[in-house]
């Protein structure tokens, strides 16, 4: 284990004062993702390293700590009737909902055979995505496309199948540019096509609500891979064909 671990491991040990089955639940599942040398960024899912049962006990304690935070914030949740559920709610949210890519395991892909050696670009979109900036936790909302050239060892999936993998990666922390890189690694990996393109435009809370509050800002970015990225024929009429849809 390198010296950055054990420190990591260590000072995990000094914070909670426990040991074993006395650490909370983060802990516990904190202790091995260090153990395994598995990193736990915002935007990384960790469902490799949480046991079953601990998603609600984990829920339980980002309640529990979420009742300090609005206390902190001068919130009296035991006379306003409006938030005197909020920490259970908020937990919630973010456990089972909005982060739940993060505890989840990759969804379940039914894939076939390319048997009629299908070689023709393939557009899917827009999927509808969600996700929170992992700077505020302002919402994300937006589109993907997902452009794809199938060769005779490619794997079909449905078309539904690209929009449960984005909603597994967009359900985490993060920003934009690195979430559809990660989009599209995960689909080369499990389609393995001659080429894939990747288009999205979201909207950020965090300039729309905050900050400079400007409400017209929208980011789009696109990644290439394979032939979209060595073809400019092709690139060129995958945006096109993009363009036409807006």
């Amino acid at each position: 284990m390198s010296a950055v671990l054990c420190y990591g491991l260590v000072m995990t040990k000094k914070k909670s004062g426990k040991t074993g089955a006395d650490l909370t639940v983060s802990a516990r599942i904190r202790r091995r993702l260090i153990n395994s040398g598995q990193r736990f960024h915002a935007n990384d899912c960790i469902a490799d390293h949480v046991k079953p049962g601990e998603i609600d006990l984990l829920m339980e304690e980002v309640a529990s700590k979420m009742d300090g935070v609005l206390e902190s914030l001068v919130i009296d949740t035991d006379s306003d009737h409006n938030t005197r559920e909020t920490a259970r709610r908020v937990a919630k949210m973010y456990v089972k909902e909005v982060f739940a890519g993060r505890y989840q395991a990759a969804p379940t892909l039914t894939e076939f055979p390319n048997v009629s050696g299908l070689s023709e670009l393939m557009i899917v979109g827009p999927i509808t995505i969600r996700s929170a900036c992992s700077h505020h936790f302002c919402p994300i909302m937006g589109r993907l496309w997902v452009g794809v050239m199938p060769n005779q060892h490619s794997s079909l999936v449905g078309l539904s199948k690209y929009a449960r993998l984005a909603e597994w990666i967009m359900n985490r922390p993060q920003i934009q540019e690195e979430a559809i890189t990660e989009f599209a690694d995960v689909v080369m990996d499990r389609v393995k096509p001659d080429g894939l393109a990747v288009v999205m435009e979201a909207d950020h809370y965090c300039m729309h609500w905050r900050g400079v509050k400007d409400t017209g800002s929208k980011m789009t970015n696109s990644v290439m891979r394979g032939s979209f990225l060595k073809n400019t024929a092709l690139r060129r009429e995958f945006l096109s064909l993009l363009s036409n849809k807006n």
